[in-house]
């Protein structure tokens, strides 16, 4: 199947802007783009390494220092919530001063962050720790998702946004038992788990040595009149590399030769809370509550429902790895999606066959063969929402408020991680897995229907006529 045809901005769009969308087309997908992928999700990597590092470091730290499984469950909380703060954060400061500012500073924190946790003398401490790891890794995540989207032409930025979570979502969920097994292997003492917080840290900085090269987006510093750095930038993708001196330089972007004023857009960050714009808010962000909702509470549950069915943990846990292979299918699937078919087609069917997967391992899971198969399939159509809400997340909103609107939706995201998997396990409590998985199907009904009112944007310019209602013609900031 053939990818529509590429689509150029709107002929109402600013000439600069259709120049824009216009030159990306052309360059299509370089070596430069390539090493700013590659940098990008290096670290989102390492940041699922750490969401996952609580749960890895748990029994260990029962074991050094007594911590209760109430203690642990309160550093997952203080890392969600932390988390959606820093999405917040990320997302106001990155719309003012930029994508690339606010890559640097969060892995900054993150670093910060695990090296506190490494070196805690107490229990209080890694909690401080965890908070400020989870403010860098919230920020991470909805600054890479909205750069991703911003260097590539409309063709290929719904690949190379869903990658990210192939890598995070994916391998690094897929990852992270074996990253702990090896840890736990070659140190040994009951203070071990410091060694797998510290070594978090260390990629992390060299992943900051590496994004020195990469610069800001086009699409921002168009955004922001600064015409002659986008021609610069463009310049970079086009010849492939991000640093050294250049064959030739080529003034992609000539509107402003022409007469075109060329003024700051206004960043009204209030606009997307209002009218159209709003309205795409209120109802993607119901869609990913729900979204989230369901994986976090899989994931916190899983292990706990294997056990109450007469599995032992050791087995539970490795049920758990076999079933979180559909996750990293999921994802490279809805990446692959993405190039071919509309964003809401793929979460409406994706949200169906969700459903269907729910209340088959609810009713019809009786067998290590169907609770594997099941587990896998519901694990497939949850990280495949996911990975679409965040491709179209910030195709909703135009640049000058992109990154706080992407990350106002992540996170959303980020606190019905913390929130459902309380509903999920009351269910559980008192209705059994029938009655769990029940409410989760009822989940994935309630997004297919949310989803269908944000508008399509596959094969659509991120640039243009903003809707109806918006504050987006240029006026000085």
């Amino acid at each position: 199947m053939e990818a529509l045809p590429t689509r150029t901005a709107p002929a109402d769009a600013s000439p600069r802007h259709r120049q824009l969308e216009d030159s990306l087309d052309r360059i299509g997908v370089t070596g430069a783009h390539k090493q700013i992928g590659a940098m990008v999700l290096l670290g989102v990597f390492f940041d699922a390494l750490e969401q996952n590092a609580v749960g890895l470091v748990g029994p260990v730290l029962q074991e050094s220092w007594g911590t209760t499984a109430a203690e642990l469950g309160l550093l997952n909380t203080v890392t969600f919530t932390a988390a959606a703060l820093g999405r917040l954060a990320t997302g106001v400061i990155g719309d003012k001063i930029g994508r690339r500012t606010m890559l640097t500073v969060n892995l900054l924190l993150f670093s910060l962050g695990a090296l506190i946790c490494a070196f805690a003398p107490v229990y209080a401490v890694v909690a401080i720790g965890r908070f400020i790891v989870g403010f860098g890794l919230g920020g991470e995540i909805a600054i890479a998702v909205t750069m991703m989207s911003e260097f590539f032409a409309t063709r290929h930025r719904g690949t190379a946004v869903g990658i990210i979570n192939v890598t995070a979502g994916g391998l690094g969920n897929m990852l992270a038992p074996g990253f702990g097994v090896l840890v736990f292997t070659v140190f040994t003492g009951p203070d071990r788990w410091r060694w797998l917080f510290g070594l978090l840290a260390v990629p992390a900085l060299l992943v900051l040595f590496y994004r020195r090269f990469v610069p800001e987006t086009p699409r921002f510093l168009l955004s922001r009149g600064r015409v002659d750095e986008a021609n610069d930038v463009l310049n970079r993708l086009a010849s492939g590399r991000l640093r050294g001196p250049l064959p030739e330089h080529r003034r992609f972007i000539t509107a402003a030769d022409s007469g075109e004023p060329v003024v700051p857009e206004r960043n009204r960050l209030r606009d997307v809370f209002s009218g159209a714009l709003g309205r795409r808010t209120l109802f993607l962000g119901a869609a990913v509550c729900m979204s989230y909702g369901a994986q976090i509470s899989v994931l916190s549950l899983m292990p706990t429902i294997l056990v109450a069915q007469g599995h032992s943990i050791t087995t539970s846990l490795l049920f758990t790895l076999v079933m979180q292979s559909g996750s990293l299918l999921g994802a490279l699937a809805a990446s692959a999606a993405a190039r071919y078919f509309p964003r809401k087609a793929v979460l409406t069917v994706a949200a169906a066959l969700g459903c269907a997967a729910a209340f088959c391992f609810g009713f019809l899971a009786d067998g290590v063969l169907l609770i594997l198969l099941f587990g896998a399939a519901f694990n497939f159509c949850v990280i495949m929402l996911n990975t679409t809400i965040w491709i179209f997340a910030p195709e909703q909103f135009p640049t000058r408020v992109r990154a706080f609107g992407t990350s106002i939706i992540l996170a959303l995201g980020s606190l019905a991680g913390g929130l459902t998997p309380i509903l999920a396990g009351a269910a559980f409590d008192r209705y059994g897995v029938a009655g769990m998985f029940t409410l989760l199907g009822a989940l994935f009904v309630g997004l297919a229907v949310f989803v269908q009112f944000p508008p399509e944007t596959f094969g659509r310019s991120m640039e243009g006529e903003e809707p109806a209602g918006t504050m987006g013609k240029e006026t000085a900031a």
